[in-house]
């Protein structure tokens, strides 16, 4: 079935092969699912020839920030956005289950096994080809994904900015630091979730307001890591540099990743003033990150504010947070529903790049452009979700936001239409609107992954 652009479809029906720039969380998916439509696709990493300031592996998929894809508790706009990427068989979503490690509500993934397994299944599959090269300039022919991330090198970024006649936008994305748990004051720490939610998966470091007030005083006056003068700081609202967060106001740590309500320490039985939670970072739990702590200062000044943690006095540090460019594109400008570009409709862009933010964000629209670059190699209309579930919503805000105010944004129910009651009426309590939109979103996404999938 063809419609008004049937003909462009078809000049791209039984092409050689799709080519993917970027072999990360997007560009794995894309791939997988173009393959599974029974087409050859071209997937190119510059990764090891070429290094970023993150990644510290060659392995497609590698986690950089965190290891956690965010909350599983149902009635949540995370867990619905991950329940659709199963509904629609994300190869991603399907090995994060496999290699989860223990982490509350959330899910949250062994990265050296994640990152293993996709690689495996990926360069395992005889319909797609890894090829590592960097690639400086956008193909010119052909069904193209761009994937390159929040890490596009300037060369490639400036290539995808020349013809798309606008100009590059970026901010600045923050790593939390990682720490040996055998280094750990075990005698100073209690495991619990908050809410108990989960079970008892997190470390947590309880302070009181005299050691919270000394942590905070030397945290906003430790020294930051210096910019290039040609940089200019703009942050992601929902992952600001933890000293960034901490000069909003001495309050603002314990209302954010430092807050301590539903933890009670079982040494005292009273909530503690103040709390930093680690997670594990593997099965074996023999690291953990300091959770909500990405940060851009100084590694010596890292090392001495972040012992100041009780049960960190001693500890050592795996790796330590950094800062680096978040690259993406004014997306409401650029880009159609479909992820293809408005100029060039054979172009697609994915991930990071494509103006969403958060690892499942990634997946869900490496999935989706795979799924519309296939069908236009097979001389199909490209598909879009209903606008009711989650990965519709993501393709409605990167094509019709505010292009002049543009930022990438995670999964929220803020982004879906709004819900109304069993009456048709706009229910004002909230639990009730998350519970109607996470109903219908679910419902209508497995009407439309009938036909995906038939697709």
């Amino acid at each position: 079935m063809r419609g008004k652009d049937g003909g462009i479809q078809q000049a791209f029906a039984m092409t050689e092969h799709i080519t993917i720039i970027g072999g990360g969380l997007a560009g794995s998916e894309a791939a997988w699912q173009i393959a599974g439509q029974g087409l050859r696709v071209r997937l190119c990493e510059m990764r090891p020839l070429v290094t970023t300031p993150a990644h510290k592996t060659d392995r497609l998929a590698e986690l950089v920030c965190s290891n956690s894809l965010k909350s599983e508790q149902p009635g949540t706009a995370p867990y619905l956005l991950k329940e659709e990427l199963r509904c629609l068989g994300s190869l991603l979503m399907r090995i994060a289950d496999e290699v989860r490690v223990p982490a509350g509500h959330a899910l949250a993934v062994d990265r050296e096994k994640f990152a293993a397994r996709v690689s495996e299944e990926v360069r395992g599959h005889p319909r797609i080809e890894v090829v590592i090269q960097e690639v400086k300039s956008l193909p010119e022919e052909g069904i193209r994904i761009i994937a390159s991330g929040p890490l596009t090198s300037d060369s490639l970024s400036q290539s995808i900015a020349g013809l798309e006649g606008s100009r590059n936008l970026y901010f600045y994305d923050a790593i939390s630091p990682i720490v040996d748990a055998a280094t750990l004051d075990r005698t100073r720490l209690f495991s619990a979730s908050r809410y108990k939610k989960g079970g008892d998966d997190y470390l947590n470091a309880p302070m009181s307001r005299e050691e919270y007030s000394r942590f905070y005083d030397a945290l906003i006056h430790a020294e930051s890591a210096p910019l290039h003068e040609f940089e200019k700081e703009i942050y992601f609202e929902g992952c600001l540099p933890v000293e960034e967060l901490a000069r909003r106001g001495i309050d603002t740590l314990r209302f954010g990743p430092m807050k301590p309500v539903g933890l009670i320490d079982p040494r005292t039985g009273r909530r503690p003033y103040a709390a930093v939670q680690l997670r594990a970072e593997n099965l074996m739990a023999d690291s953990h990150n300091l959770v909500g702590f990405q940060n851009h200062l100084k590694f010596p000044e890292q090392q001495r504010v972040f012992r100041m943690i009780p049960g960190l006095e001693n500890a050592e540090f795996l790796r330590l947070g950094q800062i680096h460019r978040n690259t993406y594109i004014r997306a409401p400008s650029v880009l159609l529903p479909t992820l293809q570009s408005r100029r060039n409709p054979a172009l697609y862009f994915a991930g990071q790049i494509c103006g969403v933010e958060g690892y499942v964000e990634s997946i869900a629209t490496g999935l989706l452009a795979g799924v519309n670059a296939g069908r236009m190699a097979r001389g199909l209309d490209p598909m879009t979700p209903p606008r009711e579930t989650a990965c519709g919503s993501l393709l409605n805000y990167i094509a019709f936001s505010d292009g002049l105010h543009f930022q990438p944004a995670n999964i929220s129910f803020g982004l879906l239409p709004e819900a109304s009651g069993r009456s048709g009426e706009k229910t004002r309590d909230r639990k009730e609107r998350r519970k109607i939109q996470v109903c219908e979103a679910l419902r209508q996404m497995r009407e439309w992954s009938e036909r995906f999938l038939d697709g």
